[in-house]
């Protein structure tokens, strides 16, 4: 959705003004554009160690990184019906935990050990002073562990975690005792503590990751000033993170849109191409395509509104 678009688009964008970026995903799928660098690093999760590999590939300015392991490319079931966070909707895979754990640690790993040089203006790896946009619960953990493993040894002295809230509803809620999980010191627990009215997966007391992320981050963002505002103005609008956010602040900064992608001159979508001289010509005959294709009355003179958004509660 909206993350989707913002991974795809931003990083271009940020490029194209001079930046080295790098976007750090999971392995969902055997994409086919992207190489395995075969360098790899040893993790721990829980109580196990695990390996990742990094793949690799580079497309419009940006390296585009996917972090290798079997949790990963297990939860996807071909292109289309795949589950990425759990089995049927409001329900997590059980796994959840370690497999986000598993991406944090990655990420961190990521600009000290690659060494990438597909771009004609940056060479080698991207070293330590960097700046981390995490985005989302699932990648809440990655300011908890620059904090409690890589600053205490001097590492990354200078790197900044950015927090971006793209769904405040989804907050990576768990059970309290699997802080025990995340190998983090005991210091950090109050920023997980979360006392919950829900059920699932126990009442009360839980782990909140994204409540650790907003606090352990240097800088909040979301994706618009108008939602950066809704946040904090009800316990329902920031579903109990409300007063969190009004602790810290917030940055609303609105998604853009990824010109080249949205272009209607080469969309491969559309069967007649316009720009912004010919759009007079080209939406009406468009309009009456989309009608003929969804079976409503052929008119080119009838307004045809579009929405997309969720439909939820």
């Amino acid at each position: 959705g909206g993350l989707g678009d913002v991974l795809g688009g931003l990083p271009p964008a940020m490029a194209a003004n001079g930046h080295r970026v790098m976007t750090i995903s999971p392995r969902y799928d055997q994409y086919k554009d992207a190489w395995d660098t075969e360098v790899t690093v040893e993790l721990k999760v829980g109580d196990k160690t695990e390996t990742v590999r990094f793949f690799h590939c580079y497309k419009r300015g940006v390296d585009r990184v996917f972090v290798d392991h079997p949790l990963f490319l297990e939860k996807v079931w071909g292109k289309t019906a795949s589950k990425v966070y759990g089995p049927v909707a409001g329900v997590d895979f059980k796994d959840n935990e370690p497999r986000f754990s598993l991406l944090c640690q990655a990420a961190l790993e990521a600009p000290r050990v690659l060494n990438l040089n597909s771009s004609k203006y940056f060479s080698g790896p991207y070293g330590e002073e960097v700046v981390f946009i995490a985005n989302d619960w699932h990648t809440a953990l990655l300011p908890c562990y620059l904090k409690a493993v890589y600053k205490p040894r001097g590492i990354y002295s200078t790197a900044k975690v950015a927090f971006c809230i793209h769904n405040i509803a989804y907050q990576g809620r768990f059970a309290s005792a699997d802080f025990a999980l995340l190998n983090l010191p005991d210091e950090f627990k109050s920023s997980f503590d979360f006392i919950d009215g829900y059920e699932k997966p126990v009442k009360g007391r839980k782990i909140n990751w994204m409540k650790a992320g907003i606090l352990e981050s240097d800088k909040v963002l979301t994706v618009s000033p108008y939602y950066a505002q809704e946040l904090v103005s009800a316990v329902e609008k920031g579903v109990e993170l409300d007063h969190i956010i009004r602790k810290t602040g917030i940055f609303g900064i609105v998604n853009g849109m990824d010109v080249q992608e949205w272009n209607p001159l080469t969309d491969k979508y559309i069967t007649i191409k316009y720009d912004a001289s010919t759009v007079a010509d080209a939406k009406p005959l468009l309009k009456e395509t989309l009608q003929a294709e969804v079976g409503l009355p052929v008119d080119r003179d009838i307004p045809v509104i579009g929405f997309i958004g969720r439909l939820e509660e």
